[in-house]
């Protein structure tokens, strides 16, 4: 049973997503940038407040992803991809992203908190910040 309402048109614009911020980091790595948006969707809370759907969370503007500015966001999703989009809407989530609602690809470590959110963990590429039960409960 999904956690966020996805028609199969937003399962596509999240598995382009996933694919274009994580396609270096594997499957594994993917799922958590899904992990991340299917966070902000559910959350409502600190920077997300009002993202209510898929184009909301993948558009916004400031303060989203950077992949919707490049133009390889833009090519067609694959299979594989929109197999593991349907997983993170089914609410599968994966350590360290499990409830986090930031990433991001630093040179060298991962920084202990990142704009005052706590580091979850690094998978690969990407360092994962996830917010406070008090800030963002429904992400729990």
């Amino acid at each position: 049973m999904a956690v966020i309402k996805a028609n199969s048109e937003e399962v596509k614009v999240l598995a382009r997503l996933m694919r274009a911020e994580a396609e270096e980091d594997g499957q594994s790595g993917m799922l958590m940038v899904g992990n991340v948006g299917v966070n902000r969707i559910l959350g409502n809370c600190l920077d997300f407040n009002n993202i209510r759907n898929m184009n909301d969370m993948v558009f916004q503007s400031p303060g989203g992803f950077e992949a919707p500015q490049k133009g390889y966001f833009y090519q067609r999703a694959r299979e594989a991809d929109i197999r593991l989009a349907k997983r993170a809407i089914a609410g599968e989530r994966t350590w360290p992203a499990s409830n986090a609602l930031w990433f991001f690809r630093p040179v060298g470590d991962c920084p202990a908190t990142w704009y005052d959110q706590q580091n979850t963990g690094r998978f690969k590429a990407h360092c994962f910040f996830t917010p406070t039960v008090t800030d963002c409960p429904a992400v729990y």
